[in-house]
């Protein structure tokens, strides 16, 4: 039995540059982190006791005899991609919901992926991890995400990650003092809206759109390299970070109509009026989880307020994806 832990993520800045489509002519950047909310997948070879091959179990349960009936798109692909020699079992739990803006789809393939390479006795890098993900997901099941969510789940950590040139994918923890990050990571509430959605979906719309929004893509990208330089000095306050946070939602939001709803902006003007420095939803948009950057002593006020909300008490984390659990099976 083998189990791999890899943990969610919260981007901050540069989302919707990190498309191929786009970092590969114009190059891109983002700003996030992983958090210590994590996917765990327990793989195992299937004994040798049963009418199937394969049996996959998460919140529904499959039984078949070939990959090729398979119908979750990363087991089935992931298990093309690296053909186990015999028929295995995959099970899938999780901390946080799927299809709700924290990258629960990468983080399932990178720490599937990690428990397959585990099984076959192998040890990899985060790096051949995240390109591996990249690839299964972009080319192999042709799904509208980006780049970010499969990095930042396989390295961990609070970093800027690149995309573009030769090395298509570049990481650049960030280096903060641990005080100064421990302080910012108490400005942060994380709410579930309620709401899910298909990402997939909402980013094939903006991917559409990429041509017509350079302007607005150039400037969340310069926001991204202001938010790095504020954390890189040791003087700079947070409450510009907060202020960059609002700017870059009102950027996104423009991309496409299908970002953010009715209810979503309520809840965003909400917040503001409670103290909120700035804030943004999750992922690609529509619904999920809302993130907003408040000042400690405000912050209560605001926990009153969306009351009726489900408040996610988060740290970051730096790990990234790892093999928690390694027993090999006994051969039959």
């Amino acid at each position: 039995m083998i189990m791999s832990r890899t943990p969610f993520r919260i981007s901050f800045f540069g989302g919707g540059t990190d498309y191929p489509g786009w970092y590969r002519e114009n190059g891109g950047a983002i700003l996030g982190t992983t958090i210590d909310k994590y996917c765990y997948v327990m793989l195992r070879y299937l004994p040798p006791f049963f009418d199937h091959k394969y049996r996959i179990r998460y919140s529904l349960r499959e039984e078949t005899q070939t990959i090729d009936e398979i119908k979750h798109p990363s087991v089935r692909e992931c298990l093309r991609f690296m053909n186990p020699e015999r028929g295995v079992e995959v099970q899938h739990n999780s901390d946080l919901p799927a299809r709700s803006g924290i990258g629960s789809s990468s983080a399932f393939t990178v720490g599937l992926l990690n428990a397959l390479y585990a099984l076959k006795g192998k040890m990899v890098t985060k790096r051949q991890l995240t390109m591996d993900a990249i690839r299964i997901e972009q080319e192999q099941i042709q799904e509208n995400v980006g780049s970010q969510d499969q990095t930042l789940a396989a390295f961990g950590g609070f970093a800027k990650i690149t995309f573009g040139g030769a090395q298509e994918v570049t990481v650049q923890p960030m280096i903060v003092d641990a005080d100064r990050l421990r302080r910012l990571e108490e400005h942060f509430m994380l709410f579930f809206t309620g709401f899910s959605r298909n990402a997939s979906d909402i980013a094939g719309e903006q991917i559409r759109t990429l041509r017509n929004k350079t302007k607005e893509l150039k400037m969340m990208a310069q926001l991204t390299e202001e938010a790095v330089d504020i954390l890189s000095s040791n003087s700079s306050s947070f409450e510009r970070f907060g202020e960059l946070l609002d700017e870059n939602w009102k950027i996104k939001r423009s991309l496409t109509t299908k970002i953010t709803t009715p209810f979503v902006d309520e809840l965003y003007e909400t917040a503001r009026r409670c103290g909120a420095t700035g804030g943004k939803l999750l992922g690609a948009g529509g619904g999920g989880f809302i993130l907003f950057f408040v000042k400690p002593e405000l912050q209560p006020k605001l926990k009153e307020t969306l009351k009726n909300l489900i408040l996610v008490p988060f740290s970051f984390e730096n790990l990234g994806s790892q093999i928690i659990y390694y027993k090999p099976d006994n051969n039959y």
